[in-house]
């Protein structure tokens, strides 16, 4: 019986990590809800295997329910009533799989009714979904929404959201709006407060907003008179129940059609203010972005699988010439770049989320007790890691998505363009995951202070210090030569002290980056598994090569001067 996710041993590698001790450790907090939770592990070990088990329960349902339930879900869609979304008929049938099954309030306490797992094993948990759905995975997935609640909200917020979270409620986060999107600073739906009522009220509309019809909603609104900033806007939740929302249209879009995409309209909707007034842009929506943005990085990496499990699947089956096709030099170099780039994404994708589960775990104890100076220390020191892998991670993966579904779609020849086989809704689905929570271009923009600030130079230095295994010493000398070119190409563009210039090659470094880093993650992935990662090495490091020589040259043959000759 197929299983998305023991079939792929590559994902539980992941859980190996030297990490996850450390992660485990900060989580669990010495094993302490033991002493009340029959389900909560006693040791490291019980815990590792607490979260294998949640993952073949998930890649079971995955395999068996949500896959089969895919085209269906793609051919129907939601739809719209009186006001109101309806989800696709076999939508339900996935979100009544994944309650039985447990998989709701995944990274909450234990107290709540959460199952306290950390963002390594709730991504795994979501490139698992979505390779098998990536439109059921949004719906899924915006469970994460609650842990900006958990952070910023009260304790009476927590004791009444949370335990309906975990029950399988589902939410949205409600920031963009006609004329405000990726400009969040430009929102104007206005939040008054209702002294008679002693709550706040909520009128405007929201648009482009996933999973709009939810149960609970974080709302980003104005909440201060006669502003026009980031400076004006707060978090508020609304709460289904309490009415006052109308979806008033759901978007056709090219692909994802699982995932309702709605247009609401807010007549004064009661709310309930979610931390603090006029920190929700400038706070709170950060919070909740990056939390998103590692939620579409492992979005990606699930298509990237199922993208090349199609491929692989198809091409060992296709005769031409009196041959199967895989055997072909052509179909074989497009299989290996195309599991090369799944391998060394997941990689990044997984290091980020053990860069989040650190400083989030300590930021977490911090809130019970006093930090130590040592812990002080470690959680800065994974904050900026987190920081700095974030938009790497969704931007690099959510871009290698769309390449391995592009791929896919070549090695099947025109049955590719036929709407009967999956790589069709694979290419038409993974189109989204390099514009939405923020396309690659802002993805660039948020890295870019890494990149020139060295932050990403020495973070590579360390890494190159790794031993690797004697036959990966090779190609460890040959990233290191590309490391050398890159501090050749940044300082540069460095030293040519102009905005734009730096404005305009910002892509091309950023990319240089994100291939030496993935370089050597998959360059310690082979060393620890040769057996699962010694040819995706090989073939990713000659891939980062011909990236960043072609992107050196270009940078240092650049003048300021020629930026004239680009502009339209």
């Amino acid at each position: 019986m197929a299983n998305y996710y023991s079939d792929h041993p590559e994902i539980g590698f992941h859980l190996n990590h030297p990490l996850m001790k450390r992660i485990v450790e900060l989580k669990e907090r010495d094993y302490e809800d033991a002493k009340t939770y029959a389900d909560a592990p006693v040791d490291y070990e019980d815990a590792i295997e607490n979260y294998k088990q949640v993952l073949d329960i998930t890649g079971d349902v995955a395999a068996n329910i949500i896959a089969p339930n895919s085209e269906s879900v793609d051919l129907e869609g939601p739809h719209l009533e009186n006001g109101r979304m309806i989800y696709a008929s076999k939508t339900f049938e996935n979100i009544d799989a994944t309650r039985k099954a447990g998989l709701w309030g995944i990274s909450m306490p234990r107290r709540y009714g959460g199952l306290n797992l950390p963002n390594v094993t709730f991504s795994m948990l979501s490139e698992i979904i979505s390779a098998a759905d990536a439109g059921f995975q949004n719906i899924w997935s915006l469970q994460s929404c609650i842990d900006t609640l958990y952070e910023f909200g009260s304790e009476e917020q927590r004791q009444k959201y949370i335990p309906r979270i975990c029950e399988g409620e589902g939410m949205s986060m409600d920031l963009t709006e006609p004329d405000a999107g990726s400009d969040l600073q430009r929102v104007m739906l206005k939040a008054t407060y209702d002294e008679e009522n002693q709550c706040w009220r909520l009128n405007g509309v929201k648009r482009f907003i996933t999973n709009g019809d939810s149960d609970i909603h974080l709302v980003l609104a104005r909440s201060e008179e006669g502003t026009k900033d980031g400076r004006g806007l707060s978090m508020f939740i609304y709460d289904k129940r309490d009415g006052g929302v109308d979806v008033r249209h759901i978007e056709h879009k090219l692909g994802i059609h699982g995932s309702p995409t709605c247009e609401l309209t807010y007549k004064n909707a009661k709310a309930e203010l979610c931390g603090d007034r006029k920190l929700g842009l400038i706070k709170y929506v950060m919070a909740l972005m990056n939390g998103a943005r590692l939620g579409i990085a492992a979005q990606s990496v699930g298509v990237e699988q199922e993208a090349y499990n199609e491929a692989l699947a198809y091409a060992k089956e296709r005769a031409q010439f009196g041959q199967k096709i895989i055997e072909f030099p052509a179909v074989y170099d497009m299989l290996s770049r195309m599991k090369a780039k799944l391998d060394a994404g997941r990689s990044l994708l997984y290091q980020t989320a053990r860069y989040v589960d650190i400083y989030k775990a300590l930021e977490d104890i911090q809130r019970d007790r006093k930090l130590t100076p040592e812990e002080r220390q470690e959680m800065k020191k994974y904050t900026r890691l987190a920081d700095a892998f974030t938009p790497l991670a969704k931007g690099m993966n959510s871009e290698y998505a769309n390449q391995n579904a592009y791929d896919a779609i070549s090695v099947h020849g025109g049955s590719g363009f036929i709407m009967e086989y999956k790589c069709q809704r694979l290419y038409r689905d993974a189109r989204i995951f390099s514009i939405y929570e923020g396309t690659t271009q802002l993805q660039v923009v948020a890295a870019i202070r890494y990149i020139t600030n060295g932050t990403y130079l020495n973070i590579i230095k360390e890494m190159l210090e790794q031993e690797v295994a004697e036959d990966l010493k090779p190609l460890q000398a040959r990233v290191a030569k590309l490391v050398e070119l890159y501090e050749d190409a940044l300082n540069y563009v460095k030293e040519a002290a102009n905005q734009d210039m730096q404005d305009f090659l910002a892509r091309r470094l950023y990319d240089m980056t994100g291939d030496i880093v993935m370089s050597l993650l998959i360059l310690d992935d082979a060393t620890r598994a040769p057996e699962l990662f010694a040819k995706s090495a090989q073939v990713y490091v000659r891939h980062a090569e011909a990236d960043v020589n072609g992107h050196a040259a270009y940078i240092k043959a650049f003048k300021a001067e020629e930026l004239e000759s680009f502009k339209a």
